[in-house]
């Protein structure tokens, strides 16, 4: 009886870590959707990209390819106009997928562009993301993003 039940809490304990190590992927690919978002499009920080992309990142914008050069250009003169306008993003997440060391991830995004406390703009989007798994963790690797109509 001991044994069974020694086997028993072994068992729980092998299926408690799995289920948190899925967990745990599915928390970080949603950080790195919140975080680059924080860092690339709010803060304009361009070492970001290297941060969390990959060096063969693509971002298929409204129609548009944006590759990483197109990218650095991008928050580069951003980053240059000198405005008290503030982008906050919040995120919907929809759904994610991990097969190994690959990861989907479907969410509606949306930005809020204040001033102070004004909100001056907000624009939404459907976008989904492509990451894998580096050595330096995941990173993206593709984002498709769709502006929505309201």
């Amino acid at each position: 009886m001991k044994r069974i039940l020694q086997i028993l809490i072994m068992f729980l304990a092998v299926t408690t870590i799995g289920q948190n190590s899925e967990k745990t992927n599915e928390d970080q690919i949603k950080d790195l959707i919140e975080n680059s978002f924080q860092k690339i499009f709010s803060d304009m920080d361009t070492q970001a990209l290297e941060t969390y992309c990959t060096p063969d990142f693509l971002l298929l914008e409204t129609g548009e390819v944006w590759d990483m050069e197109k990218m650095r250009n991008y928050i580069k003169k951003a980053s240059e106009q000198n405005t008290q306008v503030k982008r906050i993003n919040s995120f919907d997440f929809i759904e994610i997928k991990i097969e190994g060391k690959m990861a989907w991830i479907a969410y509606r995004n949306k930005a809020e562009f204040k001033s102070g406390d004004r909100i001056v703009r907000e624009i939404n989007w459907l976008e989904s993301a492509s990451a894998i798994l580096t050595e330096e963790g995941w990173k993206l690797q593709l984002l498709h993003s769709t502006i929505v109509k309201e």
